[in-house]
């Protein structure tokens, strides 16, 4: 997906950039596309090695109130991944306000497997429950804040965190206007109506928030199986049940689920009613995100019309559902 956060650099400037960072230069360079905010290049270096060169945006540009300092999220959460048992690329070198080019890079070991949005292996069954268990594990990391301690938007409890996080992304709807199947205000008053839910969750936990299968990395050199989960900026200190949100966008997480198996292999979860309230709650704060984020980005039109269709009707049937769940809820 192009979008205007995509910074553009030349040969010299990626081959200058690495050397400021790792003291070799870049021998071959590839634009890798698909992800969605972040420049990413896939690197070939002189000394051998292959990398991934991750750069956010320019400082200058205004971005969403959640998206300050993404890559310094992500660096720690990698760190705290590999702790965790949880496997993921290797982080070379994290570099914050670069003094040539400004705002902030990482710099990944790059991976040999396949995205998993790219491929239809067999026995997908078995890697959707490994995958829980990988998730499980990230889940197991806790925190002293929860919401988005590196964007400032940080709560002493789940609830009071989390109705931030939902504000502030209505809140960018003023300096980008969004259009959205309900008022941003009545969005607002359901989310507050069925917040009781969220007063279940006591421990901040690191929570991915973007395990969608583009985040995926397969190895398929035998019996497939995942080699890495990437992309960990998005993440945030909050309620594991968030994590089944991305992995079934725009679906519902059913009991069957090979997900929920290999995650209850690691660690006891039950979908009681409360709990359904909070992923709805999850699902309407991912869908708003979807919409309200096109402002900065602006994607080509032709691109983003089937997402942007999906996630409003998506978030007016999730709306509709926690009014109907939530006592007190707008009608």
């Amino acid at each position: 997906m192009d979008s205007r956060t995509k910074r553009r650099l030349s040969e010299a400037e990626l081959d200058a950039l690495v050397r400021r960072a790792v003291g070799t230069g870049v021998t071959a360079a590839t634009e890798l596309t698909d992800g969605y905010a972040n420049a990413v290049w896939r690197l070939k270096l002189g000394d051998g090695r292959e990398a991934v060169l991750k750069l956010a945006p320019s400082p200058d540009l205004e971005q969403l109130s959640y998206e300050r300092n993404l890559l310094r999220m992500e660096a720690a959460a990698i760190g705290l991944a590999l702790e965790a048992g949880v496997p993921v690329a290797g982080l070379l070198r994290a570099g914050f306000d670069d003094p040539v080019l400004g705002g902030d890079y990482l710099l990944l070991a790059a991976l040999d497997g396949v995205s998993w949005n790219d491929v239809k292996p067999e026995g997908e069954a078995a890697l959707r429950r490994e995958l829980g268990g990988h998730l499980a594990r990230f889940n197991t990391v806790t925190g002293e804040v929860f919401g988005y301690p590196h964007a400032g938007i940080v709560g002493a409890t789940w609830r009071e965190a989390f109705l931030a996080m939902v504000a502030a992304l209505l809140g960018d709807t003023e300096r980008y206007p969004t259009p959205l199947p309900r008022p941003a205000a009545e969005i607002m008053a359901v989310c507050e109506a069925a917040a009781p839910a969220l007063d279940e969750v006591t421990t901040p936990r690191l929570v991915h928030f973007d395990v969608w299968a583009g985040n995926v990395f397969l190895d398929l050199s035998g019996p497939p199986r995942i080699q890495a989960i990437i992309d960990h900026e998005r993440a945030f200190w909050g309620d594991p049940l968030a994590e089944f949100v991305t992995p079934t966008i725009f679906g519902e997480l059913k009991e069957d689920d090979p997900l929920l198996a290999g995650y209850r292999e690691v660690t006891p979860l039950e979908l009681t009613p409360a709990a359904r309230i909070r992923i709805d709650l999850y699902r309407a704060y991912l869908y708003l995100i979807l919409l309200v984020e096109n402002g900065p980005r602006q994607y080509p039109e032709d691109e983003y019309a089937r997402v942007r269709n999906l996630a409003t009707a998506s978030l007016g049937e999730v709306l509709d559902r926690l009014v109907r769940a939530a006592p007190g809820a707008v009608r």
